[in-house]
């Protein structure tokens, strides 16, 4: 009998904002989250995720794709470079 491999992809468009600025994930699923940076406007060209210690850089036009560890349930935060614009992703159980 072979496992089902079940894996959760999320998008969030980066323009003068996040859209959305909140993605909820079920927890235990292997999860992605791809950032796809489609403005120069504002300082959206990093995002952090400061609980996890992760800070990506967002080329214009070029989508980048973010591994969330969703082994447990809880609220990871994430904002620009600087800070100033924010967003979460929430791991349900």
């Amino acid at each position: 009998m072979t496992k089902s491999t079940q894996t959760q992809n999320v998008e969030i468009i980066v323009d003068g904002g996040y859209h959305p600025s909140t993605v909820t994930l079920k927890q235990g699923i292997p999860a992605t989250v791809t950032f796809n940076r489609v403005s120069a406007a504002g300082c959206l060209d990093q995002v952090q995720f400061p609980d996890q210690n992760l800070l990506a850089d967002l080329p214009l036009g070029d989508p980048q794709t973010i591994a969330i560890d969703t082994t447990v349930a809880g609220e990871h935060p994430f904002s620009c470079g600087m800070a100033m614009v924010h967003g979460k992703v929430v791991v349900e159980p």
